[in-house]
C-alpha cells in the first residue's frame, strides 16, 4: 500500500470522526423545519388595533435607499399611530427626504438623536431614542431598517401573529433583493450559515441562547421594553437585535421568528464586496453569544458546510488513484450526503429571494462553491470586533 493511500485513508478516518457528530445535529435541526410555521400573509387592518403601534426607523445617510421604505410604511393601515424617523444627523439629504414625505402622511415625524453616549453603538441608540419619544398610548414598538421595503398588510400581520400565538416579540425574515452575479453566489452561502446553526423557527422560541432575530423588522411589546429599560441591554452590541431578544427571552418573554418573505423585501448591500464586508462581520453574533458557543458554531459550520465539497472531491480523487479503502468510501458517502442536503436547501430557500431581479441569478445554484468562503468569513469575524459601522468609527465599547 502506497504512502499516498495511507495518507488519504488517515484523512478520511479523521474527517469521519470529526464530522459525524455534527451531521447528526444538523439533521435534527433541519428535520424540525418540517413543522415550521408557514410564511406570514398580509392581513387587513383591525379596528381594535387602532393607533397601537409606533414605528421607529433609525437612519444615517440613507438617502439612496430610504424612499422605498417610506413608501411602504405610508401604505400601512391605521394600526400605525406614528412613524418616527430617528436620524443621526445625516449629511446626504435624508432629513429633507423625510420632510418631503411628511407632507403626504402626517404620521411621519423626523427626530434627531442626541450625541452618541460612550458605550453605545449607533443603531441601538437611535432605536432607544425613538422608544423614549414614542407616544405614551402606543402599545407596540416596531423597529424597521431603512433598507427594507415594507409591503401592504405588514403591521396588521405582525399584530395578528402576536395575538394568535401570544407573543411579546415578533421578528421577520425578509425576501432578499440581489442584483449581481457575485451577490447571487455569495449571499445564499452566508444565509445558509444561519439556517444550519439555528435551524427552523418554532412557534415560540424556547432556548434563549439559540434564538435568532432580525432587527430589520422587530415588533416588541412596549411594556416589555420598559422592563428592559429600552434598548440599553443591547447598547454595546453590533448584533443588537439578537442581544435584545435573547435578553427578553431569558426573562420569560414569548418570542417568535417568522418567515416574512411575503411582507418585507430588503436590499441590504450593493455588490459582493459589500456583502462580504458588512454582513459577513455580524453573522457570528458574538456580541450576543458566549465565546465557547461562538467557536463551537464555527467548528460546526466547517464540519457540515465549509469542508464537505473539498473533502468529497478529495476522497473521490483518492478512490480513483488508490484501492477502494473503506474509510475513503465512507468519507465520500458522508460528504456526498452533506452536499445533497445543501442542494436541497437551495430549493428550500429559493422563495426568500426576489426573482424579478434576474441579472446573475443563475449563480444562486452555484452558491455551494462559496460555502468554504462563507464559513471562512464567519471564522474571521468571530475573532474580530468591528471598529467601523455604517460610517461611524468605534473604539472598544
Amino acid at each position: 500500500m502506497s504512502a499516498l493511500t495511507v495518507g488519504l485513508g488517515a484523512i478520511a478516518t479523521v474527517a469521519i470522526a470529526l464530522q459525524a457528530p455534527w451531521v447528526a445535529i444538523l439533521l435534527a435541526r433541519l428535520w424540525a423545519g418540517l413543522k415550521r410555521p408557514q410564511p406570514l400573509q398580509p392581513q387587513p387592518s383591525c379596528l381594535a388595533n387602532l393607533g397601537t403601534v409606533t414605528i421607529v426607523v433609525p437612519t444615517l445617510n440613507e438617502a439612496q435607499r430610504l424612499q422605498p421604505c417610506l413608501e411602504g410604511l405610508m401604505r400601512q393601515g391605521y394600526e400605525v399611530r406614528e412613524i418616527l424617523i430617528v436620524d443621526s444627523h445625516s449629511r446626504d439629504g435624508t432629513a429633507d427626504m423625510v420632510r418631503a414625505a411628511q407632507q403626504r402622511d402626517p404620521r411621519l415625524r423626523l427626530e434627531f438623536d442626541p450625541p452618541l453616549p460612550k458605550g453605545w453603538v449607533g443603531r441601538p441608540w437611535a432605536l432607544h431614542t425613538g422608544f423614549c419619544r414614542a407616544h405614551p398610548q402606543s402599545q407596540w414598538i416596531l423597529g424597521i431598517d431603512a433598507d427594507t421595503q415594507p409591503q401592504p398588510g405588514l403591521v396588521a400581520s405582525l399584530l395578528h401573529t402576536a395575538a394568535a400565538d401570544g407573543l411579546d416579540v415578533v421578528s421577520l425574515s425578509p425576501q432578499f433583493i440581489l442584483k449581481s452575479a457575485g451577490e447571487w453566489w455569495l449571499q445564499p452561502a452566508l444565509l445558509i450559515t444561519l439556517i444550519y446553526r439555528f435551524g427552523a423557527a418554532r412557534v415560540v422560541e424556547s432556548q434563549p441562547e439559540r434564538i435568532l432575530a432580525n432587527g430589520q423588522c422587530l415588533l416588541i411589546r412596549r411594556s416589555l421594553l420598559e422592563q428592559l429599560q429600552g434598548y440599553s441591554a443591547a447598547r454595546s452590541s453590533f448584533c443588537d437585535d439578537v442581544t435584545l431578544v435573547r435578553t427578553a427571552a431569558a426573562r420569560g418573554a414569548r418570542v417568535g421568528f417568522r418567515d416574512g418573505s411575503r411582507l418585507l423585501k430588503v436590499r441590504m448591500y450593493e455588490g459582493m464586496a459589500e456583502t462580504w464586508r458588512e454582513w459577513g462581520r455580524s453573522l457570528d453574533l458574538k456580541d450576543a453569544t458566549p465565546v465557547a458557543q461562538v467557536w463551537g458554531d464555527v467548528y460546526f459550520l466547517w464540519a457540515v458546510q465549509g469542508l464537505p465539497l473539498p473533502l468529497f472531491l478529495l476522497t473521490l480523487a483518492g478512490l480513483t488513484a488508490a484501492p477502494p479503502l473503506l474509510p475513503l468510501q465512507l468519507a465520500m458517502l458522508l460528504n456526498g450526503g452533506l452536499l445533497l442536503i445543501r442542494m436541497a436547501m437551495m430549493v428550500a430557500i429559493a422563495p426568500v429571494y426576489d426573482w424579478h431581479h434576474r441579472q446573475g441569478s443563475a449563480f444562486f445554484w452555484l452558491s455551494p462553491f462559496a460555502d468554504f468562503l462563507a464559513v471562512w468569513r464567519i471564522s474571521l469575524s468571530s475573532g474580530q470586533r468591528p471598529k467601523q459601522w455604517r460610517g461611524r468609527q468605534y473604539s472598544a465599547v
